[in-house]
């Protein structure tokens, strides 16, 4: 008689050449994706005194600070906007931006437990790290709307655009992340210069300045995907001018670049994840 005790063993191989991404794969793994969201929020906010809290509070401090700097000291030209409004208006988006790329470029390092005892899409890792922001958006956009209220902002059609910069913003920094996140497999440099390129990088965004200050280094506003997509973030909330469609178009395709080179690139170097990390 046949062994009905016998179990179905799969043997997982490691494929050759360039590899192309499995999406039916990914959706019947969802679940995981989920979890490790959760675990990432449950993580970040474990024995914490403020909690959720945080959310707000990053934001709000910075932007009290900035505007101590450069309102009451230098004076930033904010094209008519107040400037308490106009740089938390920025903030916000790029506070999730900003920890997207972080914890998604260190979430591989941060799960090696995981990859080297059971088999999933390791592309899961880093995609799931950048959900978890999403929830602290949304808390921290309560204070943007309590300021709108205070400076006399009402609500335009202009904010249904909110859900689509956000959208775009999480495929940057979901592209961004995969590159970093298999880099730093390989080399663990990329650990310290994360924060380092972080800090550059908001300081060369329209985030506590208009973009029209850059002049002739306008330049830097048009290859940074970053530009269109807080210009367009604010102006959805605030529409004080007309919407720059077309510099969030070159951001979004821009972004799209990264994603899709992050995610064919993460997928040639995964099978050696298990060995180096």
């Amino acid at each position: 008689m046949p062994d009905k005790t016998k179990e179905r063993i799969t043997i997982i191989r490691p494929e050759h050449g360039w590899v192309g991404i499995n999406f039916s794969e990914l959706w019947e793994y969802r679940d995981i994706a989920f979890v490790l969201a959760v675990r990432d929020i449950k993580v970040r906010y474990k024995q914490t005194f403020f909690g959720a809290a945080w959310a707000i509070i990053q934001p709000l401090f910075t932007m009290v600070i900035f505007t101590m700097l450069f309102d009451r000291m230098t004076r930033v030209p904010t094209e008519g906007i107040p400037y308490p409004i106009f740089s938390y208006s920025g903030l916000l988006l790029w506070q999730y931006f900003s920890q997207s790329i972080t914890q998604s470029g260190n979430s591989l390092n941060a799960s090696s437990n995981l990859i080297t005892k059971i088999y999933f899409p390791r592309i899961l890792i880093p995609i799931s790290a950048t959900f978890a922001g999403i929830l602290d958006y949304i808390i921290a956009g309560l204070v943007l709307i309590a300021m709108m209220f205070f400076y006399q902002y009402s609500f335009s059609f202009l904010i249904i655009f909110v859900p689509v910069v956000l959208f775009v913003t999480w495929i940057l920094a979901t592209g961004i992340g995969l590159w970093f996140s298999a880099l730093n497999v390989e080399y663990r440099d990329i650990r310290h210069a994360l924060p380092f390129v972080v800090q550059i990088w908001m300081f060369v965004s329209p985030v506590i300045y208009p973009s029209s200050m850059l002049g002739k280094y306008r330049w830097i506003s048009i290859v940074n995907p970053m530009s269109g997509l807080i210009n367009l973030h604010r102006m959805a909330f605030l529409h004080t001018h007309p919407p720059d469609f077309r510099g969030f178009l070159l951001s979004s395709g821009i972004a799209l670049v990264i994603f899709f080179s992050g995610l064919y690139y993460f997928k040639r170097v995964e099978k050696n994840f298990a060995d180096r990390i």
